[in-house]
């Protein structure tokens, strides 16, 4: 009989003991799935990922023109990092994360989006904190150009604006991180964030004031364990010409 878990990686980390398996869904005809485990909570799962490849679609059907150099703030299972990559129109795409483990995942092909990740020649795994770079636009998210812009940001790190990761995360959700967000973006460049929660108006608030144009998607999904549709929310927010 195979067993219901099997654990693939466990690494401890400042945020908690990092955990990566994989489980069989018998109530699913044994849908195989992946998990990703951060302390006492969930942080991810293969089971749900239709809001993650949302946010890349979003974010860049608000981008204009073409060879569009993009970057991504958690490389998690990957889900939007490929979903980007799907895009004809993305000529580089930098994936910021703060924990070696998960691109070592990918890296080594211990997940299932990891080759296609690796084997793109657009796509480059970048180990650092998104949130320490975002509030350096001097220096910013490229170590090997200096202050560089890109033509959009997407982020998939905290749960929400409200609830993170790291309470050090909460400046960056601010007008003054927003701006120094901002500041990395190419003119008409946007900014498109996945959240668990809906629509926050604080947080809608700091976006228009820092930003020319921004909106909440709520889009839903089917979550097979609750029998219903769940939702999630995708800030698109575009910087002034």
């Amino acid at each position: 009989m195979k067993a219901l878990y099997e654990e693939l990686d466990f690494r401890p980390t400042p945020l908690g003991d990092l955990i990566l398996r994989r489980r069989r869904m018998a109530m699913m005809d044994d849908l195989v799935v992946y998990e990703v485990l951060l302390g006492n909570g969930y942080l991810m799962s293969s089971l749900f990922h239709e809001v993650e490849v949302a946010l890349a679609d979003l974010g860049l059907a608000a981008v204009a023109g073409e060879k569009l150099e993009v970057v991504v703030g958690g490389l998690g299972l990957g889900y939007t990092a490929v979903a980007a990559l799907k895009h004809e129109r993305v000529a580089e795409l930098l994936v910021v994360d703060v924990m070696a483990p998960v691109i070592e995942w990918h890296e080594k092909g211990m997940v299932p989006l990891g080759e296609t990740l690796t084997a793109d020649s657009r796509c480059r795994l970048v180990l650092g904190d998104f949130f320490a770079l975002a509030g350096e636009p001097e220096t910013g998210f490229d170590p090997a150009r200096t202050g560089r812009k890109f033509h959009a940001v997407l982020l998939d790190i905290d749960h929400s604006p409200q609830n993170l990761l790291h309470e050090r995360n909460a400046t960056f959700y601010s007008a003054e991180g927003l701006s120094r967000l901002a500041a990395q973006l190419h003119p008409g460049g946007v900014f498109a964030l996945w959240s668990d929660d809906p629509p926050d108006e604080v947080f809608l608030s700091h976006l228009a004031e820092v930003f020319a144009s921004s909106g909440a998607h709520v889009v839903k999904f089917p979550n097979p364990l609750l029998g219903k549709e769940s939702a999630s929310t995708v800030y698109v927010a575009t910087r002034g010409a």
